[in-house]
């Protein structure tokens, strides 16, 4: 497909930790509905997606990374969950309108799609995203900026959205604790007007 398939080939291919959910995903899984569909977007070796399947939604996990993709559908396989896996270069044109209940992105940015991603959502859909800032505490994550948030940039990406959560620690008070690299974001679309 491409040098960046290639790269995450390679970086899945030496995983040596198993998938883990999205700190915004576990600490809010009660905000899940009961049962929809879901996606989990740039899902990796997709923990998110397994959460997701385990809770009961129905659920569809896209990347770039075939390798990625084979150990989660081995992972799923193991543990009795069926998800929908798809390799596909994410782009807009490639997230279908209204058709997800819930969307999960994590350590994952592209500020081209963040309408895509919006209009993907059903009326009463939720989003899920967590990803690195700028500010931040070490050099875990990218350095490239483009791939790092600006100061409460996710408020602003998805404005259209009602917000549900947010948190963006950065260096504030006592950094011990805390997720400091990461903002973490959960918005939810509009509920349909009868």
């Amino acid at each position: 497909m491409s040098d960046l398939q290639d790269k995450w080939d390679a970086i899945y291919q030496n995983a040596s930790a198993p998938a883990s959910p999205a700190e915004v995903l576990t600490q809010h899984q009660c905000l899940l509905p009961k049962h929809g569909k879901a996606l989990d977007l740039a899902c990796g070796l997709g923990g998110n997606a397994l959460l997701l399947a385990e809770y009961g939604l129905q659920v569809d996990a896209w990347d770039i990374s075939a390798v990625g993709l084979q150990i989660l559908q081995q992972t799923a396989v193991n543990k009795h969950l069926d998800i929908a896996t798809h390799q596909c270069f994410i782009d807009a044109e490639t997230l279908p309108q209204q058709t997800y209940d819930v969307i999960v992105i994590s350590r994952f940015l592209d500020r081209t799609l963040c309408n895509a991603i919006m209009a993907a959502l059903k009326p009463g859909g939720l989003l899920f995203y967590q990803t690195f800032t700028r500010n931040k505490l070490d050099q875990q994550g990218p350095s490239n900026p483009d791939y790092l948030l600006a100061s409460n940039e996710l408020l602003r990406l998805f404005s259209p959205l009602n917000v549900i959560f947010y948190q963006e620690y950065a260096k504030l008070g006592d950094v011990r604790f805390g997720n400091r690299n990461e903002a973490c974001f959960i918005g939810q679309e509009n509920e349909a007007v009868n």
